[in-house]
């Protein structure tokens, strides 16, 4: 079984990738390096892929690729991922996350791919209040430029199952955190800034909800999902680990001894949706899979290692403080 991987070079993605080498599967990561992609992340199995650096909206190299590797089963990881990047400004999104997405599924149908796993996020479902959850028929009610193309990308892969037969199960993951995440979500953002004793800066009043998977957890759903699902299904992948944005603020800080006076609550993100929240029978009925990693340990696992990895967060800050002062002010 060849594995082709999009995006494997980014957060998830990379966990994925080497997952998928611990499980000695042949695996070929595509990948465009964009601010977020790094090949840090894989420089310990780099000698056990194969990678090729590509923009998947190229479909003449991506056609490529698959006419030299051709792979069994497609795992779509690449996308632009950051909601307040798609506030800024949304054309990336619509790039990478619907014509990307288009171009991956026209040339697997073309190559009569096995299997095309199309990961989308519990952030298409739109917003919750205090109660209630999504189910995988939940309507999808995007409410940000990024959830929106993602929720394109997710209904065009059902499309092509539909009218070609493209044989893709689509996955809907909540929130993931963990080791080697770019420093512009929000756990790894409150680490760095209370190591410096900076003001950390928290939307609003802290009070949306999330629900936090560790990002190990997520990749081994997916290789249970390619074992187990079934084509043509959703799968949605939660933890089950609901927490307010200020009490996750609140326990790195714990973690790290910092005081809670650097909390400084800045203007809410526009539109900003106020709770997710995963309904994950059918993955555990049908998959007999369940998150394994609570938040109180994934937390301290993720402010651990970027404590022994200040050396990559270094390489990144310099971009990054010009870009928290656009977005916090």
């Amino acid at each position: 079984m060849k594995l082709l991987v999009t995006g494997g070079a980014g957060f998830i993605g990379s966990e994925f990738v080497r997952q998928a080498v611990e499980k000695s599967l042949e695996t070929v990561v595509v990948d465009k390096l964009t601010y977020a992609g790094d090949l840090e992340r894989l420089s310990d199995i780099e000698d056990q892929i194969k990678f090729y650096k590509a923009d998947i909206t190229n479909r003449e190299f991506i056609e490529h690729i698959f006419k030299t590797e051709k792979p069994d089963i497609v795992v779509h990881w690449a996308a632009e991922s950051h909601v307040d990047r798609s506030i800024l400004d949304a054309s990336p999104f619509i790039d990478a996350n619907v014509r990307g997405t288009q171009v991956l599924l026209d040339v697997s149908k073309e190559n009569d791919i096995n299997l095309f796993i199309n990961i989308a996020t519990d952030e298409v479902y739109g917003e919750l209040g205090e109660d209630g959850q999504f189910y995988e028929d939940t309507p999808l009610i995007p409410n940000s430029p990024y959830s929106a193309s993602k929720a394109a990308a997710d209904m065009l892969g059902r499309a092509y199952h539909r009218t070609y037969g493209l044989p893709l199960i689509t996955v809907r993951p909540s929130n993931n955190y963990g080791w080697w995440q770019y420093p512009e979500k929000l756990i790894p953002v409150v680490i760095l800034k209370a190591l410096n004793n900076e003001p950390i800066p928290v939307y609003g009043t802290g009070e949306n909800i999330r629900e936090w998977l560790f990002v190990s957890d997520c990749a081994e759903a997916v290789f249970k999902i390619i074992e187990k699902g079934k084509t043509g299904e959703i799968y949605n992948v939660g933890s089950g680990e609901e927490r307010r944005n200020i009490d996750v603020v609140k326990s790195i800080l714990n973690i790290l001894g910092k005081p809670e006076d650097l909390i400084t609550f800045v203007k809410d993100r526009l539109g900003h949706d106020f709770r997710y929240s995963l309904n994950t029978d059918k993955i555990e009925k049908e998959i007999g899979w369940k998150a394994k990693v609570r938040f109180e340990e994934g937390v301290e696992m993720t402010v651990k290692w970027y404590l022994d990895n200040m050396q990559w967060v270094d390489k990144k800050l310099k971009y990054l403080k010009n870009y928290w002062e656009k977005v916090y002010g």
